[in-house]
This record gives structure tokens, sequence and C-alpha cells, in this order.
């Protein structure tokens, strides 16, 4: 079993471009969205995988997560993945120890901007950069899962 312990914020404005060191094109779909486990699709250039998620309580959750071939993956995005597939940019900004990944949004779900950071521990000390924003890793909301049946372009400001 895999525990994944991820903390999820809003970026704000744009200086974190600056630091990013590489940044990968994704497309990822889901055949399961329901709060208690989640089953997703992603394709990465000439990688995929799909990854099964437990329900998140605070912060940490239950997470496998195996790799298939890419035409498996293109199929299960077209075909049996909820529509729209999510689409974004990842980029990897390393801060000290630990790398944050700043996923830009494209496609339905264009103007949303976050950025996670993954922790070897829960009581990890971490201290935030500047364009770190509010945090959101309890706000269903801003779950991959969530945004593929309500797009980010849909919500009401």
């Amino acid at each position: 079993m895999g525990i994944e312990i991820e903390r999820k914020f809003l970026v704000t404005g744009e200086a974190w471009r600056s630091l990013a060191t590489s940044m990968s094109q994704f497309a990822q779909g889901y055949l399961s969205t329901v709060p208690e486990r989640t089953v997703r699709v992603r394709l990465a250039g000439d990688q995929a995988w799909i990854t099964i998620k437990g329900k998140a309580s605070g912060g940490q959750r239950r997470e496998y997560e195996y790799a298939i071939p890419v035409a498996d993956a293109k199929e299960l995005l077209e075909e049996l993945c909820l529509q729209p597939i999510i689409q974004k940019n990842r980029y990897r900004i390393p801060v000290g120890d630990l790398c944050w990944e700043v996923d830009e949004f494209t496609g339905a779900c264009t103007g949303l901007i976050l950025a996670e950071i993954e922790l070897p521990r829960a009581d990890y000390p971490l201290t935030l950069p500047p364009w770190i924003g509010l945090e959101v890793t309890d706000d269903p909301r801003y779950t991959n899962a969530y945004l593929a049946e309500h797009p980010y372009q849909e919500w009401s400001t």
C-alpha cells in the first residue's frame, strides 16, 4: 500500500514561472470519481499510468499507480473516461529538499493554477514560497476528479 501525503494551494502571480526547471503536458481522465475511490488514467508523452486513490483525510490517502501501454491509455481516455478530459501543463520547481508541482490547467479548466507538494511525513515543516496563495488541500472542488465533472470555466465567480 502506498500513502500519499500532499498539500495543495492556489498560485498567485507569475513569479513561479521563472523558477520552473521542467514542464510536462498531461491528459487525464477518470473512470471513477466517488469520494471513497478515484480511478484515473493519465497520459504524458510516451508514458501512461492508471492510478487508484482512496478517500483523502488530512492531506493523506492511499495511492496505487501502475504503468500501462500508451495505446490503452488513449483508448480509455477516449472511450471510457468522463468527459471533458483534464488537460494541464505541470511545472516542477525544486525548493530545498522538496519539489513543488505547479499545474496550469488548459481546455475546460483554463484559468486555474494549483501548486502541490508531496511531503515525506504529515508533520514535515513546510515553508511556503511567496507565490503560494490560499491552501485548498481540504476543499474537494480543487481535486482533479471534481474538475472532471465540474470544469473550472463553468464555476460562477
